[in-house]
């Protein structure tokens, strides 16, 4: 008899734990690439992975954050199946669907887009000292231009490239990470250094709150070729007020910009895809307040600068809400 009553007993726990087994099989784990950690990308990562795994119970869908080298590198990650999901460049995400720059012999034809995050500028942060007022003054410098497969470093070679001024021959180039530049620049061993971010920025606040003066450089003229060539790029303002310790802080300061994205791979299962669109839209205010760079997003903004074809699972929340 008591072997007949714990039959019922051991079938239900069996099946208790397959299905809980089951369960698990059926959870989806992605991995968002950002950039380095004091930046936008990173916590603007980690914000989208909180909202989705908030809603694990209803999606199966468990979010990480992976801090990397940036736009390059999440892209290239992206297309070798290490990475899920990226924060891209709006440039570089053109350059490597489309086949150019660094990606002219293997173009990225799985690239997609989700949606567009915040816009960023191009900002040259240099020591009062150097006397440098403009990109046209770098001769002779030591200038760090950003870290190998950074967007940063491929926007700072466009604009020396428009201008005809050649890196490593006409001043020394450095390729630092971001996070290290301002030590390095307050320790006397650059004369500035270019970062393509939102603002504002804990490594600019450092930057020119440190005891040598700096000064952020606006890049205007010069560059005006190149927003005919590369239709990515616009025209940005930096608000000063928010580095009151610059040189310059009371001054205007337009400069080359573009916007950040959010990008994955056309094999990401649509299912994926729609929930994490669906989730950062509908819960856009909360998003907002994650990041004072985020704080002019809006659902129509977040669909410019998607220069690789949107993925069928954004374009299905996005039509059922009318947006596309």
């Amino acid at each position: 008899m008591l072997v007949k009553k714990l039959v019922p007993v051991v079938m239900a726990a069996a099946m208790a734990f397959a299905g809980a087994e089951a369960m698990a099989a059926r959870q989806t784990f992605v991995t968002i690439g950002t950039g380095g950690i004091t930046g936008v990308y990173y916590p603007t990562g980690g914000a989208i992975a909180k909202i989705i795994s908030a809603k694990k119970d209803v999606y199966n869908i468990r979010a990480s954050v992976e801090s990397t080298g940036g736009s390059k590198f999440n892209i290239n990650a992206i297309a070798s199946g290490d990475l899920d999901f990226g924060i891209a460049q709006a440039d570089t995400q053109f350059l490597a669907y489309n086949g150019k720059g660094p990606w002219e012999k293997a173009p990225v034809k799985k690239l997609r887009a989700v949606f567009a995050l915040a816009p960023e500028a191009v900002t040259f942060v240099v020591a009062e000292d150097s006397g440098i007022k403009s990109v046209m003054d770098v001769k002779g410098k030591t200038i760090n231009l950003g870290d190998p497969g950074s967007g940063n470093r491929v926007n700072a070679l466009d604009i020396f490239k428009t201008v005809g001024i050649v890196p490593g021959k006409d001043f020394r180039d450095e390729k630092l990470k971001p996070a290290d530049a301002p030590r390095v620049l307050q320790d006397g061993r650059i004369d500035g250094f270019f970062y393509t971010v939102g603002h504002p920025n804990g490594n600019i606040k450092e930057s020119t709150a440190g005891k040598r003066k700096t000064r952020i450089v606006p890049i205007t003229k010069e560059i005006e070729p190149l927003l005919k060539s590369a239709p990515y790029y616009s025209m940005v303002n930096i608000d000063m007020a928010q580095y009151p310790d610059a040189a310059n802080a009371g001054e205007k300061v337009s400069t080359l910009g573009m916007l950040a994205t959010l990008v994955t791979s056309a094999d990401v299962p649509e299912d994926v895809v729609y929930a994490i669109t669906k989730e950062v839209f509908e819960n856009l205010d909360a998003f907002k307040k994650l990041h004072p760079a985020l704080a002019n997003l809006t659902p129509q903004s977040m669909l410019d600068g998607l220069t690789a074809p949107i993925h069928p699972g954004a374009m299905k929340y996005y039509k059922e809400k009318g947006l596309k």
